[in-house]
């Protein structure tokens, strides 16, 4: 089987093509400010990137001749974890502005469908969007009725290490409870039940530990006060929520290489900060412990910072006492997505309707 995999970010379109399991081509193509500044709205950059992805495509002499393409998701409505083939319904959420945030991710499932639509048989799909909602009653409630709580998470690459987990030690993941913390720019934390992920953060909007790049939790009365100061316009207080938010709004910068480098110089500040994330990070990990009344067969830790050795020795020593920590250093999204169309075209995994 050929597949083509495509992952639309911020700042970059990701690219692989797959043979069965193995990757043929793995690509980033980086957009600077400057080449997304004539588009007014994120969707509007779809052709564009298609296009992109189209030449690289033809550069490397690749023959379009894909039995899948599959895409990253986006954030339209809820849904439960799975992979979605992708139909109208979709593509109409995408565009009608139902989407939680105007988010590069968002693109995955247009290009994703345009492309596939040019080859006879090919099939398009997205998997484990960051909208996956598995949370049971308990979790989606908040204090307040006019608040219910909601999960924007790293699904996807969570998913995708408890399954590999599970087949490292012989057993499978929907007989396990395991706690998953993706460190990356947001930080998710999950409770992953007997295979469904039946609470977790929301790392996008504010909720949780906060990370490199976002807010996570603040104090509820403070934030409404700063809303009504006068001091700041809309825009510029979601912007500190995320993006200038977390390490980058008390350091200046989101590069955890650099803080450390920063605390081994002397910087006392930096390391306060540093070690406060990781704190807070602890605490949400070892909170996801009452979701199974202590009964956790693993911790896993994964994402971009799970390859410092600074952050990932501080976090073990507040969360080991709780249960077995192991360490999945980087995400493999493109892998994972991959995989999913594999599954789902050899038959072994259903594919799930998005209405």
């Amino acid at each position: 089987m050929l597949i083509l995999v495509i992952n639309p970010g911020s700042t970059s379109t990701k690219m692989a093509v797959y043979e069965d399991e193995q990757p043929m081509v793995l690509r980033s193509i980086s957009h600077t400010p400057e080449e997304l500044a004539p588009f007014d709205d994120v969707l509007d950059q779809m052709d564009y990137r298609k296009q992109l992805v189209l030449s690289e495509l033809q550069r490397m002499n690749v023959p379009m001749e894909f039995d899948a393409v599959i895409g990253r998701g986006g954030l339209v409505k809820p849904v439960a974890g799975g992979v979605y083939e992708i139909n109208q319904a979709m593509l109409d959420d995408t565009h009608s502005g139902i989407a939680m945030h105007n988010h590069a991710c968002n693109l995955g499932c247009l290009i994703a469908y345009d492309i596939a639509q040019t080859i006879p048989g090919c099939r398009s799909f997205i998997a484990d969007p960051g909208v996956v909602d598995e949370l049971n009653d308990y979790a989606r409630i908040s204090g307040s009725p006019l608040m219910g709580r909601i999960c924007i998470w790293h699904a996807l690459n969570q998913r995708a290490i408890a399954r590999r987990f599970a087949n490292e030690i012989g057993k499978r993941y929907e007989d396990l409870n395991l706690i998953i913390c993706h460190l990356g720019g947001g930080i998710s934390v999950a409770a992953h039940e007997k295979g469904r992920a039946v609470d977790a953060n929301n790392a996008l909007d504010g909720e949780g530990p906060f990370s490199p790049e976002r807010a996570g939790s603040l104090p509820a009365v403070d934030l409404i006060r700063l809303c009504f100061s006068g001091k700041y316009t809309e825009k510029q207080l979601l912007k500190r929520i995320a993006g200038k938010a977390g390490l980058n709004a008390h350091l200046g910068t989101n590069n955890v290489k650099e803080i450390e480098q920063r605390i081994a110089d002397g910087d006392t500040h930096a390391e306060l900060i540093l070690n406060a994330m990781i704190y807070h990070v602890a605490k949400n990990i070892v909170a996801e412990g009452a979701v199974f009344c202590g009964k956790v067969d693993a911790i896993l830790l994964t994402g971009g910072l799970a390859r410092s050795e600074y952050v990932i020795s501080r976090l073990r020593k507040r969360i080991e006492f709780l249960a077995p920590t192991y360490c999945f250093p980087g995400e493999d999204e493109m892998g994972a997505l991959a995989l999913n169309a594999l599954a789902v075209l050899r038959g072994q995994r259903d594919v799930a309707v998005y209405d």
